[in-house]
């Protein structure tokens, strides 16, 4: 017998599991923002921008060619910007207790389209030494490309500086916390589906036609007694008791 599911069921069922979607909703909020707040270390950035442009004179002209050549150098200056040849320097200026490779995890270089300036992020625990450790990859890669690449066609446009309350990138504990209700709803929601799936007890007379496939003839109503009713049942029950031991005697 092929079973249908309608619209009013799946919100029946819903409403019966609410208390368990909202628990289990509440823990994957309540575990979010804990492990945000408490375990996760606040990581700051800092970026410095260098540009990329042969210094002229007033009398030099605009050259368009020029142009394209710093702008195809671009991809190569960024990689030359996380080379061992330039972080190698930067730790040793900076006195950092790690590696190139480790330090290059923490910087990120990048330049828009048709662009000559050239953006340097830096990403931290300390928001000073992010700032330091910008400033100091760009002033290095200033002076290194010379020797390197024989052209003179670097400057730095921005330097990397410490605002006066710095806010880190992450983690961002009102995005977690937002992501987990959500995912948690959802899994509320998977968890009621699926115990109300396994959930093979009989509980009303539609359960039995869908179980059985046989049409049920009669049911037996529950009576709901109130107050008066139950005290006159009472009364009635101590009543017959009390006869009977009357007899009895």
């Amino acid at each position: 017998m092929e079973e249908t599911i309608s619209l009013k069921e799946l919100f029946r069922t819903l409403k019966k599991r609410l208390s368990l979607i909202i628990i289990i909703a509440a823990i994957a909020t309540a575990t979010s923002g804990l492990v945000s707040y408490l375990f996760l270390t606040p990581i700051y950035q800092s970026s410095t921008q260098i540009l990329v442009n042969q210094s002229k004179s007033d009398q030099q002209a605009f050259n368009v060619g020029e142009v394209q050549t710093n702008l195809q150098l671009i991809n190569t200056y960024n990689v030359i910007i996380k080379s061992p040849a330039i972080l190698d320097k930067v730790i040793e200026q900076e006195k950092l207790e790690m590696t190139s490779g480790a330090l290059n995890e923490l910087i990120t270089v990048s330049s828009e389209q048709n662009s000559q300036v050239v953006n340097i992020a830096v990403q931290n625990e300390d928001p000073q030494k992010a700032a330091d450790i910008a400033n100091s990859i760009a002033t290095t890669f200033q002076t290194e490309i010379t020797k390197i690449m024989k052209i003179d066609n670097v400057s730095i446009l921005t330097q990397a500086e410490l605002g006066e309350d710095p806010s880190p990138i992450k983690p961002k504990p009102v995005l977690n916390m937002a992501i987990a209700l959500v995912v948690g709803l959802m899994a509320g929601v998977g968890v009621a589906f699926l115990l109300e799936y396994l959930d093979n007890t009989i509980k009303s007379e539609q359960d039995i036609e869908n179980q059985l496939g046989l049409p049920v003839l009669g049911a037996i109503t529950t009576i709901n007694m109130d107050d008066e009713l139950k005290e006159q049942a009472a009364g009635n029950q101590t009543m017959l008791r009390t006869r009977g031991e009357s007899v009895g005697s």
